[in-house]
């Protein structure tokens, strides 16, 4: 690579949350997420403009993660590209971009197990309807190992990094190391204060890939993920900060680990407390966020645990 690629922010509302998308400013221009269905519009393309770049120029839409956050605006993108852009995914997560219902299901299996919520099933599909542009078949399906050319001499490389979701990607801008994981390094979590992962183990496993392999030079978050002391990191981290909260994330889940196989251990008990039935859990760690609030992080960590405890049990 001759020159450093730019790497631009983009951002674009969404109730509580403000959605990141980045802009790769490669011969070939690529997209690395998509927020929701109103965001190429009311995000992207105003933000391009003002640096003198055009939606319609993007040749690769790059998703980390099936998540509806990250998904729901692909087909809207892909339109603006005039088609023309190449959508890439990892096949694990592919359902979630081929269908709404996946969505649903999702939702159902893990975290709507426990929040007791009669009207969820109805309210997973509404957000569904609502939020993800359109159905569509990815272009390019990845499994983590190969290298897309951006044009010229720019090359970004596609690494697993499954826990998140079993779908989530690293793309890697090759030659200046710039990162980008989608929600895969978590930290103590978002705007809800926990982190989120449906496989703890793999979780951890990709964190330390992600520090020892991949060693991120410059690492781009899909969210501003919070420190211990709940202040955001930004989305942008230098090295310094991407090695800091790499580790943070390690410690962290260690933390919510032991909380939770120590519950497990114990035995789930039912009660009325909104944590229910890892309301222990939920103590020893002092989480009092809103676990009825979506997205919903405790949930979908703590059936995490669930699931790796009975497997191993």
């Amino acid at each position: 690579m001759t020159h450093p690629i730019a790497v631009h922010p983009m951002v674009s509302p969404w109730g509580r949350f403000g959605l990141y998308s980045f802009f790769i400013d490669a011969p070939e221009p690529a997209i690395v997420d998509t927020g929701i269905a109103s965001s190429p519009a009311e995000g992207m393309a105003p933000a391009l403009e003002a640096i003198g770049r055009r939606i319609e120029d993007v040749r690769w839409i790059l998703l980390t993660h099936g998540h509806i956050d990250h998904v729901g605006g692909a087909h809207a993108l892909w339109e603006l590209t005039g088609r023309r852009a190449q959508v890439v995914i990892h096949e694990a997560d592919a359902p979630m971009l081929r269908s709404r219902r996946a969505h649903v299901e999702d939702y159902l299996a893990g975290r709507g197990r426990y929040l007791g919520d009669v009207e969820g099933e109805a309210k997973a599909t509404a957000a569904a309807n609502a939020v993800i542009s359109s159905e569509m078949e990815p272009t390019l399906l990845v499994r983590g190992g190969e290298t897309l050319s951006l044009g010229g001499d720019v090359t970004v490389s596609v690494h697993a990094i499954p826990g998140h979701t079993p779908g989530s990607v690293a793309y890697v801008v090759e030659g200046q190391r710039s990162v980008f994981t989608g929600d895969a390094v978590q930290v103590h979590g978002a705007a809800n204060g926990f982190p989120g992962y449906t496989d703890p183990g793999s979780y951890r496993d990709s964190l330390a890939y992600l520090r020892d392999e991949v060693r991120p030079r410059h690492l781009y978050l899909g969210h501003p993920y919070r420190r211990a002391d709940g202040t955001p990191y930004g989305v942008e981290l230098d090295e310094a900060q991407a090695q800091e909260a790499i580790s943070q994330s390690l410690a962290v889940e260690d933390r919510v680990a032991a909380a939770a196989f120590g519950c497990l251990e114990a035995g789930l008990k039912e009660s009325h407390s909104p944590y229910s039935p890892f309301a222990r859990a939920a103590e020893e760690l002092g989480y009092t966020g809103d676990p009825t609030l979506e997205p919903s992080p405790f949930f979908t960590s703590m059936h995490g645990y669930h699931t790796q405890h009975d497997q191993t049990s």
